[in-house]
Order: C-alpha cells, then sequence, then structure tokens
C-alpha cells in the first residue's frame, strides 16, 4: 500500500544535526504554563494550550511545534517529508512524516522542555467569536502532559487544571457558533482497532468524550484565523470542501423522511444533523446518508484573490491546516505563509516554489492514510469473525439499495456488506456470516429469511 520504510542514513544525519541545535527564537513564552492533552501514550506532541479569561470572553493562547525551524529546505529531510505527507497509524506501530528523534523527541512539546513554536494568541468575546489575532514565533514550555481521558474525569469532578478550566466555556461558545455556520457534524462513532481480547485483537466503537470535541474546537478555531490571514494577504493554501450537492441534500431529505427524522422547512442538512440523536438506530442511519454530502475535499492554492469556492463546507467557514506540524506536512507551510502574512515580509521562495506541487502531494498522502485505515478495519472484521462462518447475529440496517445493504452487528462493532431485498434502513434484522476473508479483507453476511424488526 505504499508505506514508506525506514529514514535513509543521510536523512537521520540531518535530523540529528537539526535536533543537536535548536534554533530558538521569537518570542520568550516560557512563563506561559502551557499544557498539552491528546490521546494516553502520545509523544509526538503538536499543540500545547493556555487559556484565560479576559473581561466577558477568553484569550486562548495556543502553541504548535514549529517543525520549520528543523528542517532544512531542499535537505534530504524536506525531501523525505515531501515523500511521507504524513503520519500514519497501526494498531501496533506508527509510520511518522519525521524521524522520531524529532517527531517525538527534539520538535516534541514534551513537558518540562524548552521548544520552538508557532504561538497563536486568539481574543474571543464572550460568544467565542473572534476579537484579534496574533501569531509569531517563540520559544515555550509545557509543564504537563495530560491525556483525554484524565481530562474528561477532572471535568466530570471539577477539578480541571488552571491553564485548562476555561475549555468547557471556549469550547461550547465555538460549538454554538458552529451550529449557527451550519456546519456539517457527522461525529460517528469511530471503529477502534486495539491489541486485547482472547484473540489478541479487538474491535470497538468509540465516541468523542466531551474534552475532546472540546479540545477540536481549539484548533479549528487556529485553522480558521490561519484562513482568515491567508485570505487577507492574498496568499495561501486552503483546506476546501464544496457545498453539497442539491441531489444530495435531497436524497438525504427522502431518507429522514422515511427514518422519522424531522427536517423543519428551511433547515439546512448541519442543523438537521445536530439533531439527531446517533443511540437511536432509526436516526443515526441518516448520519450514514450524510456522508455523501461532503464529497470532494481538496487544498485550494491561491495567490492573488481567494479561490471562488474558499469554504470548507463541513465547518461552514474557510479553513486551513496549521496545527499539526509533525504528523502532516502541509501544516508547515501553511504555518510559514501566516507569519510572514501577519508579520507583512515577504513569504520565503522555498514556500512559493512547493506550494503548488503540495496539493497533489497532501491528496496521494491523505488516499494512503484512508486506505490503510479501512485496511487496518476490514482485515481485523475477517480476523475476528473468520471461525463463525455459518453464525447468526443481529444486527441494525444502516444502508440498502435494493439487492444489498449495509449492517452493523449488535455485538461486535462490526459493518459489512449484507445480501438480501429486504433491508429496512434503521431496523434489526439476524443476518448470517457467509464468508470471512482475511487476506481479501472482506466479510459478507445474508439475511435469514423470515427475520423481523
Amino acid at each position: 500500500m505504499g508505506v514508506p520504510s525506514d529514514f535513509a542514513s543521510d536523512v537521520l544525519a540531518e535530523a540529528q544535526q537539526s535536533a543537536s541545535h535548536p534554533q530558538l527564537t521569537g518570542v520568550d513564552a516560557t512563563d506561559i504554563p502551557f499544557v498539552t492533552v491528546d490521546p494516553p501514550g502520545s509523544t509526538d506532541l503538536d499543540q500545547a494550550v493556555h487559556l484565560t479569561p479576559d473581561g466577558d470572553g477568553f484569550v486562548v493562547r495556543y502553541a504548535i511545534a514549529d517543525v520549520g525551524s528543523f528542517v532544512r529546505p531542499g535537505g534530504a529531510l524536506d525531501a523525505e517529508t515531501h515523500r511521507r505527507g504524513e503520519t500514519l497509524y497501526f494498531p501496533d506501530a506508527r509510520v511518522p512524516l519525521h524521524p522520531p528523534l524529532l517527531s517525538e523527541g527534539a520538535a516534541s512539546l514534551l513537558p518540562g522542555q524548552i521548544r520552538p513554536a508557532v504561538l497563536w494568541t486568539m481574543t474571543l468575546g464572550a460568544d467565542g467569536a473572534v476579537r484579534a489575532v496574533d501569531v509569531v514565533r517563540a520559544k515555550v514550555r509545557s509543564i504537563a502532559q495530560l491525556d483525554y481521558p484524565g481530562v474528561q474525569a477532572a471535568l466530570e469532578a471539577g477539578r480541571l487544571p488552571g491553564p485548562i478550566a476555561a475549555l468547557p466555556a471556549v469550547g461550547q461558545a465555538r460549538l454554538a457558533l458552529a451550529r449557527a455556520r451550519h456546519s456539517i457534524n457527522l461525529d460517528l462513532p469511530e471503529q477502534v482497532v486495539a491489541p486485547g481480547g482472547p484473540l489478541g485483537w479487538t474491535l470497538s466503537l468509540r465516541a468523542d468524550l466531551d474534552v475532546e470535541r472540546y479540545n477540536a474546537e481549539i484548533s479549528l478555531l487556529t485553522g480558521m484565523c490561519a484562513a482568515r490571514i491567508m485570505i487577507d494577504g492574498g496568499y495561501g493554501i486552503l483546506r476546501t470542501v464544496p457545498p453539497p450537492e442539491e441531489g444530495a441534500v435531497a436524497d438525504l431529505r427522502r431518507a429522514a423522511a422515511a427514518l422519522g427524522v424531522d427536517w423543519p422547512d428551511g433547515a439546512a442538512p448541519g442543523d438537521v444533523l445536530a439533531t439527531v440523536d446517533r443511540t437511536d438506530p432509526h436516526q443515526a442511519a441518516v448520519i450514514e446518508h450524510a456522508v455523501s454530502l461532503l464529497r470532494g475535499a481538496a487544498y485550494t492554492v491561491f495567490d492573488g484573490p481567494p479561490p471562488a469556492q474558499p469554504l470548507h463546507s463541513g465547518i461552514g467557514a474557510a479553513y486551513t491546516h496549521v496545527t499539526a506540524p509533525l504528523r502532516r506536512l502541509v501544516d508547515r507551510y501553511a504555518a510559514e505563509i501566516c507569519l510572514h502574512l501577519h508579520a507583512g515580509t515577504p513569504v520565503p521562495a522555498w514556500v512559493r516554489s512547493a506550494l503548488p506541487t503540495l496539493p497533489a502531494e497532501m491528496a496521494g498522502a491523505d488516499r494512503r492514510a484512508h486506505e490503510i485505515d479501512r485496511a487496518v478495519v476490514d482485515a481485523t472484521e475477517a480476523f475476528v469473525l473468520r471461525d463463525q462462518v455459518g453464525s447468526v447475529f443481529e444486527a441494525v440496517v444502516i444502508a440498502a439499495d435494493g439487492k444489498a445493504g449495509t449492517v452493523v452487528l449488535d455485538d461486535l462493532a462490526v459493518r459489512a456488506r449484507c445480501v438480501g431485498a429486504n433491508l429496512p434502513v434503521g431496523e434489526r434484522v439476524r443476518v448470517r456470516l457467509t464468508s470471512a476473508d482475511v487476506t481479501a479483507r472482506t466479510v459478507r453476511f445474508e439475511r435469514v429469511d423470515g427475520s423481523h424488526p
């Protein structure tokens, strides 16, 4: 599947050299008690956050690893990152964009370490709306490495650490603005493959915690501020998704009506999806249909007037990637553009020369990452079911086309193709496993005759 191999010796030598001599330039912000909030066990820490009340609003400080200070334009490391595009994740391994001595060491915002960063300072009103933005290079130091389950437990206990005590207020305010923008949030539980269980591997469904949604809003806020700097400056690279096609919206309306989901006159698709009860099989099936609304994602470069279609329609605003440079190539370039446009200095030639080919590079990397994620889940589904061919399971139909459909099993986090002309979407049926091929990464079911909701 095109997964890169180990780093070449010249790439490692260059990374070692830059790791040994970090460029600690810019504003000294080491007095700000930043913290990082990531999945448990993370070591490639891109972001550190510090939130403070400010009158009736807030000041959001977001420090992003300054990967640009470690990568020499035109060098071996630079070339390798263009070949890779982004970090690839497997249940038992990680194939990083940068050598680990950078991504998990010298460039990572590890606690207690002074690190170069791109520091975003965003002043918000009480409603979460942006009042002012600043972005500079800085030296920062995180005081603690937190993880999502721990922060969620602290939130529920009313004991959030000081640097993120305002996270719920900021997150909720930004989520309210997202609803006002008619953002399209699918928010489906994720199929997760992990070591464990009697077979050695398990599949589960995992929904985001509240603190993950709030933290994601900080990242989205930063990406929207970065896009505004680019648009105002007349140069940049946006992450764009076109508005939903009329046919896709019409199909979703029909599905919503069939599944008992109310669609008020004049309501935008995102407004309807925000009301869907994802624990109700009938309503959750509407989300499956809504995936078709967000087609055509791209990286769009412009030089001069903004593109005719500048929006990320899932977000409901112009947006660009700037918050994960350790894991995604485009973020390093977008950060550099924002730093120079905001300061009123020329964007470096190395950025301008690379930008025209960056969309194709990122599209290829995104496609490979998606294919790998799907392959891991498909292979694991087949693996955990391989000895149960012929067994009957309870399942919910989430999509159907008249000849076959897709079902989700009740007792296993498996979603797979099911043959049958009578597959009522949103209803529970009994299905028989007809094949589970680990090599081909396929699982197939058929509806059991006579099964009923």
